[in-house]
């Protein structure tokens, strides 16, 4: 799987530092964690179980920064299916 265009321009923005953001996305659930900087750096695509478990895909970001924070590489790789528990049924 891909991400598509519309799930990248939701990772693309900066977000709320070192936390898990939960939203959702047409009939997709998404979470991500994002770095000390706010920007997403592991996604989890899929369905969120009746546990609370968002069963489903995961990718990682590659970045490359210059010491002032300024992008000059990145990319999302495909890390394979995964199984995560999501702040609903965490502590």
């Amino acid at each position: 799987m891909d991400l598509g265009e519309q799930i990248l321009k939701i990772l693309n923005k900066k977000y709320e530092p070192l936390s898990l953001i939960e939203t959702r996305f047409n009939q997709f659930d998404l979470a991500f964690k994002t770095d000390r900087d706010g920007l997403p750096l592991v996604a989890f695509v899929g369905h969120k179980d009746d546990a609370g478990k968002l069963l489903g895909e995961r990718f990682a970001r590659r970045l490359r920064q210059l010491v002032n924070g300024r992008i000059i590489k990145e990319s999302w790789e495909y890390k394979g299916e995964a199984c995560m528990e999501c702040s609903a049924s965490r502590n």
